[in-house]
């Protein structure tokens, strides 16, 4: 039996991108009931290869023990594309196949919130200044009204 491919989604976070994977269905039943990769095989592992500009990179294997599951990778460049293609194979089975390539920018969310709060912080800046402004005139610290002499009036 050939294992995969996983369905595998990823999200964005500061620095980092989560990646869930939920593992393929088996069509072996006992019983009548539709039996688990892990109710099959006792260890079920996970390989997740990184690709960005810098090439693709293995991460190390990782034991599986739950039908759905999410890993983080941390300490990756902000706004820079990376794409996830996981494999999952078995002691007793290694045919298996990868899924396909996920694509997403690490930190996309976080920096958007961070513009938003940008524009945000500009705009009460600006109208704090204003209202100073317009207070300093009003007292006539700025622009006073020169009263000019009779002969230039």
């Amino acid at each position: 039996a050939i294992l995969g491919p996983p369905e595998v989604n990823v999200t964005s976070c500061p620095n980092c991108i989560s990646v869930t994977i939920k593992l393929p269905t088996s069509h072996f039943r006992e019983k009548g009931k539709l039996l688990s990769l892990t109710d099959i095989y006792k260890e079920l592992y996970y390989n997740i290869t990184l690709k960005s500009l810098d090439g693709e990179h293995k991460r190390p294997r990782q034991e599986i023990t739950k039908e759905v599951f999410s890993t983080v990778i941390e300490d990756l460049y902000p706004s820079r594309n990376y794409c996830v293609s996981v494999e999952v194979t078995a002691s007793l089975n290694r045919h298996s196949i990868p899924s396909p390539w996920k694509c997403v920018p690490a930190d996309s969310e976080a920096r958007q919130g961070y513009h938003e709060a940008a524009v945000a912080s500009a705009v009460c800046v600006s109208l704090i200044i204003a209202a100073v402004l317009k207070c300093v005139h009003a007292a006539g610290f700025i622009l006073p009204k020169i009263s000019f002499p009779q002969t230039l009036v």
